[in-house]
């Protein structure tokens, strides 16, 4: 398996679009947006969504295939924190290391970053994505996740970039 990270730009929106519409309808309950609000969205939404102010966002492709996405889009209130957003690999390419590949390289970017924190909030039923999180070195929080509609909240997880950032330095010749 040879996975291909690809850095967006607005000016992807187009390669972009199939695969966030598509995870926003394999998995509506894990993301903030709803299909229904990005399905008809005009390229200027799509081109603005992909130029966040100091965001990455990853498009993960194998045989010329997206398989996954994800966004690290820096705290405007925190400097030392990074938001891990847009998760997501396809179906059939789960278990394979792909979440793994775009979770590395939003944390080794965050951290070159000067971040030392990265969060990201999942739902407390997705057992799955939960234990990928885990693996890829993140823990729970007691910061309290958004609201959901039936009175539980998101589950904030947050991993430490300061061992990141020694171990992407480290690695430079």
């Amino acid at each position: 398996m040879t996975i291909e990270l690809r850095r967006l730009t607005g000016d992807d929106w187009a390669a972009w679009r199939p695969v966030r519409l598509t995870a926003l309808a394999d998995a509506p309950e894990a993301f903030g947006s709803r299909l229904a609000d990005w399905q008809d969205a005009p390229e200027h939404r799509w081109r603005t969504r992909l130029s966040l102010p100091g965001a990455l966002d990853l498009l993960a492709v194998e045989d010329d295939r997206p398989v996954g996405t994800a966004s690290g889009v820096p705290d405007t209130d925190d400097p030392g924190r990074v938001e891990l957003i847009s998760m997501w690999v396809e179906p059939a390419a789960r278990g394979r290391g792909i979440a793994g590949v775009l979770i590395e390289a939003i944390a080794r970017w965050a951290a070159e970053q000067g971040a030392t924190d990265l969060l990201l909030s999942v739902m407390p039923d997705n057992d799955r994505a939960r234990r990928t999180y885990e693996r890829t070195g993140f823990t729970a929080t007691d910061e309290p996740g958004d609201l959901l509609p039936d009175g539980r909240r998101e589950t904030v997880m947050r991993r430490d970039l300061t061992l990141t950032g020694r171990r992407a330095s480290e690695d430079r010749p």
